[in-house]
């Protein structure tokens, strides 16, 4: 049935990111669906202020710089994150735009855009492809429009939210001394672990939902911890937490093969959970202890 003559076009749900660099996958519309091909979410993705790339295949060779060269213009990567459906009315729309969260909105939109990023980085099996987060975001808007509005991002009502700083560090965490231990990392007075980054991979697949993932590196990871970690066993606290890691391998191990035949139920999404906190945990502690 046609809409009547002069009527209100529906106004769809969105949220606009803007990041600065280029994300990955090229401009364009892309539809995500969800259980049973129902769409979830529509990404429209944009360059802007690209740099100018003209005469850089040409010119190949080497040039010489000034001492203090400008900033070079850098790509500004805009994601509008549309909802799949309709209000039924621009009050509705208005009513919405007055209650919505916009924080909780936008943790969505990343969301749908760090599971499109995964997929692009294993379509293209590009490994330094990378997800997102808050804190990165140059601009985030949250408001209503038009479908056609929406997918050329434009927009009829929106408010841009305050930017996000990264999350202040407090209690235990500021006992890690990222800084401090950076410097030691560098001048060799400490050593970076290799459970560290595995467990690292391990919440970032837990955190994107790729929970069968997160069970399979978390194996791996909690194996490392317990062998990497030895060496602190002197320590009272290091020794009575590996004794946990180890009590958790059966549980670790059984979640893993659970993983490789398929999904995983929540009782397991739990373990899974619950342990890569452990191994977390004792990195943190280990790294307490300070540096050399």
């Amino acid at each position: 049935m046609s809409e009547p003559a002069g009527a209100p076009l529906p106004h769809f749900k969105f949220v606009q990111l803007e990041f600065p660099w280029e994300l990955g996958p090229e401009e364009g519309r892309y539809v995500v669906r969800g259980h049973a091909g129902e769409v979830d979410q529509v990404v429209v993705l944009q360059t802007l202020g690209a740099p100018e790339r003209r005469g850089l295949v040409r010119n190949r060779r080497a040039r010489d710089v000034p001492s203090e060269p400008p900033a070079t213009p850098v790509p500004v990567s805009r994601v509008t994150v549309v909802g799949p459906k309709p209000f039924p009315s621009l009050d509705d729309a208005a009513r919405w735009r007055r209650e919505v969260d916009g924080e909780e909105e936008a943790a969505e939109a990343i969301r749908v855009l760090n599971r499109m990023l995964h997929l692009h980085r294993t379509a293209t099996a590009d490994p330094t492809v990378r997800e997102v987060s808050r804190p990165q975001t140059l601009v985030v808007r949250v408001g209503t429009g038009e479908g056609e509005q929406l997918a050329h991002s434009r927009w009829a009502e929106a408010v841009e939210l305050p930017p996000q700083a990264r999350r202040r560090q407090t209690g235990r965490e500021a006992a890690l001394r990222p800084q401090e231990r950076l410097a030691a990392l560098l001048g060799g007075r400490d050593v970076a672990l290799a459970c560290e980054e595995l467990i690292l991979r391990a919440r970032l697949d837990l955190d994107g939902d790729r929970t069968r993932e997160a069970a399979l590196q978390l194996r791996v990871a909690l194996e490392a911890a317990i062998a990497e970690l030895a060496p602190w066993a002197d320590r009272a606290q290091i020794a009575d937490r590996l004794e946990a890691l180890r009590a958790e391998r059966r549980a670790v191990g059984a979640a893993a093969n659970r993983a490789l035949e398929g999904g995983l139920d929540e009782e397991t999404v739990e373990d899974v959970r619950r342990v890569v906190g452990l191994v977390e945990g004792i990195v943190r502690l280990r790294t307490s202890f300070g540096f050399g």
